[in-house]
């Protein structure tokens, strides 16, 4: 055992986190789920949808056998919805192709949607005692630092050579304390800003700190312009009810319910009744349009606004095309992107 490892593993059995939801389980299934909802999530917001999303699918097979809409509905929130789709579509082949058991063999459960190398070795580590070794941010915030590693984390050239260090630094036991260790470590220790270098298990052979190379390392992702867009939405309704259709597979909020979405440069006022009229089958008046809403995604920032129309008649095309109409107070809870539930809990506000 490296005396890196020695050091984590102590120091992570008496200051680690032990008391998380899907800790003290080798159920590779709640593990797996955690690690999924965990990607570019903090622990903090995920412990209440782990619950909830663990209540409601509490098997593989359970996941397998609800609807899609099911399992985005859960989601909802959450954010980076193609891990919701890829969690299910992984629980539909695990039925499938495997019985129903999770996949004990490392590069199988790579072969699952959406688990890649890291995950995978979690789950692994986790549920199997196997001896793999994770990459995550945290894990390579930790490994450039001691090592004092410049260059950007996640060009191929750094990240090879960390997952190169990654294996070197592996024990052959206590795998879980091992593995926990580095996630806790990152999470709570050796954080992105003011790391707690003197409470560190690792400090005294840290290069960093050697080197006063803390607040330096890792070496920032280089820098661009966030291009930001604007969009006009369409809130078509009746009385309390409004009109959402889901959104293609594909794509920012893939298979989740929306309103209907247009370029905002290619609208006028005019336009408004004319859409509702020629594509859903709808009479309408526009009203005024409600306050922009905002939101960032990791790559651009979308602003939005949302423009209702009074519905004024209405033909049959408009309840049969595969769109649906609920009551906000039921929409709220559907599974919807959060910018559109923030516009519809403006409304359930601002009634009138």
């Amino acid at each position: 055992m490296t005396d890196f490892a020695n050091r984590l593993i102590a120091w992570q059995k008496v200051h680690g986190r032990h008391d998380l939801p899907w800790q003290n389980t080798t159920d590779p299934y709640a593990i797996w789920v955690s690690e999924i909802m965990l990607q570019q999530t903090q622990v903090s917001a995920v412990i209440g949808y782990y619950a909830k999303f663990m209540a409601r699918f509490p098997t593989i097979a359970a996941l397998a056998n609800a609807t899609q809409d099911e399992v985005l509905q859960h989601w909802s929130g959450l954010g980076y919805y193609s891990r919701a789709r890829n969690l299910h579509n992984a629980a539909q082949t695990i039925v499938d192709e495997h019985s129903g058991m999770f996949p004990q063999d490392f590069d199988t459960i790579q072969t699952l949607s959406g688990i890649g190398r890291s995950t995978a070795a979690a789950i692994a580590s986790f549920a199997f005692h196997q001896v793999q070794t994770i990459l995550d941010g945290n894990v390579k915030r930790v490994l450039t630092r001691h090592f004092a590693i410049a260059g950007w984390p996640s060009t191929p050239k750094i990240e090879k050579a960390l997952w190169q260090l990654a294996e070197k630094l592996l024990p052959q036991s206590d795998m879980v304390a091992y593995t926990q260790g580095l996630m806790d470590l990152g999470a709570t220790i050796c954080t992105r800003s003011k790391p707690k270098c003197t409470t560190c298990p690792l400090n005294e052979s840290c290069l960093a700190r050697q080197q006063n190379l803390t607040t330096i390392l890792p070496t920032p992702k280089p820098k661009k312009s966030i291009p930001e867009k604007n969009t006009t939405m369409l809130i078509l309704r009746q009385g309390n009810e409004i009109m959402l259709i889901k959104r293609p597979s594909s794509g920012i909020w893939g298979g989740l319910w929306s309103f209907p979405e247009y370029d905002e440069n290619t609208l006028t006022s005019n336009d408004y009744a004319t859409i509702a009229l020629n594509q859903f089958g709808i009479s309408a008046t526009a009203d005024s349009a409600l306050p922009t809403f905002s939101h960032a995604f990791t790559h651009f920032k979308l602003h939005i606004k949302p423009q209702p129309l009074t519905i004024t008649k209405q033909t049959l095309q408009a309840r049969e095309a595969g769109f649906i109409w609920l009551n906000i107070e039921d929409a709220i809870g559907a599974a919807i992107p959060t910018p559109i539930r923030n516009i519809l809990l403006y409304l359930h506000k601002h009634p009138s």
